[in-house]
Order: C-alpha cells, then sequence, then structure tokens
C-alpha cells in the first residue's frame, strides 16, 4: 500500500480541478497545470478534497499500481501549489568577473569564459537576479528544477577556491589546496 497515496489533498479556494479518462487539468490564479494518470488509478472529488485510489486491480499489475499511486497523488499535489503559490529555486554564484543580466526573457551569463552564455527562460519561467543571486520562478515544479539545474551546469561549484554555480540551499564542502613540501 502506497502511505502517500492513501492521503486526501485539500482543494484551496479558487482552484478548479477537472478530471477526464486519466487527465488532470488543475486552473489557478497563477495559470493552468495539466497532466496525465495511468487508467488503473481513479480520482474523486468530494467536498473539496480529491482522492486518488487504485481501480481493477490484478495480481499481475499490482506493484505496478502502487508504484504510481504515490508519484500521482504528488504531481497532482504540487500541480495545486504550482498554480496557488508557485515555486521558486534560487542560485547564487560567485567568481571574480562573473555576473548575471536579465535581458528580457533571457539571462546572460559571464562566468569567466571568453563568451557570455545565454539561457533563454521556457514558457512559464521568469528570471531574477539581484547582486549575486539567480532565481528562478514557475508555476510546474519540474519546470523551475530542470532550468535551474541547466543554469548551474554552466559552471559548478569547484571545491577549492568556493567558485561557481551553486543551489542557495547548497553546502559545498571545501578542500584545502596542496601544502609546500616541509623542508628538513
Amino acid at each position: 500500500m502506497s502511505k502517500i497515496g492513501k492521503k486526501q489533498i485539500n482543494i484551496p479556494i479558487g482552484v478548479d480541478i477537472k478530471i477526464n479518462d486519466g487527465l488532470v487539468t488543475v486552473k489557478g490564479p497563477k495559470g493552468e497545470l495539466g497532466a496525465s494518470f495511468p487508467n488503473t488509478l481513479s480520482a474523486e472529488i468530494k467536498d473539496n478534497i480529491l482522492q486518488i485510489s487504485p481501480s481493477g486491480i490484478t495480481s499481475k499489475k499490482r506493484g505496478d499500481v502502487f508504484s504510481f499511486w504515490g508519484l500521482t497523488r504528488a504531481l497532482i499535489q504540487n500541480m495545486i501549489l504550482g498554480v496557488t503559490d508557485g515555486f521558486e529555486k534560487g542560485l547564487e554564484f560567485q567568481g571574480v568577473g562573473y555576473k548575471a543580466v536579465v535581458k528580457g526573457n533571457d539571462l546572460v551569463l559571464e562566468l569567466g569564459y571568453s563568451h557570455p552564455i545565454t539561457v533563454t527562460a521556457p514558457e512559464g519561467i521568469s528570471f531574477k537576479v539581484e547582486k549575486s543571486s539567480i532565481k528562478i520562478i514557475g508555476i510546474n515544479k519540474d519546470l523551475v528544477g530542470r532550468v535551474a539545474a541547466h543554469i548551474r551546469s554552466k559552471r559548478g561549484p569547484e571545491p577549492y577556491q568556493g567558485s561557481g554555480i551553486r543551489y542557495s540551499t547548497e553546502v559545498i564542502r571545501r578542500k584545502a589546496g596542496k601544502k609546500a613540501a616541509s623542508t628538513a
């Protein structure tokens, strides 16, 4: 049994959920998201509470049903949170000459290379830059995380100097550099 899948999802005021043949559409104040879920699961809305449960379990598909049960519930919960509050991922950068600038819908990064790197925001994503931090903001949690990982991959954190791009909650283990050989 799925512990996460058994939990009910409370639907906040101002959020509209439609379920049609394995397709869930969530509409809220910040936008609209949709996703499909397996036909072995059924969703039911009663009194602003969404309950997901397995349907038609056979012994052959039992493991698959239970593995997707919790996943589907978590994805729908994230869609509800996204259309009401939105998601935000923070990145910090450190290094000599490193800077970031938002130009229209693009993020232009200068990370010590001979050329600037331009990252175009996908639909539904926006960037904010303050001094040495970048914030990726959107309603789709998966997309916000993927864009943050893509930006971080342009210049990953370096353990000796501490330069590079890292998540704002990430702790980089620093290494000691080479030490001078002791003379006898």
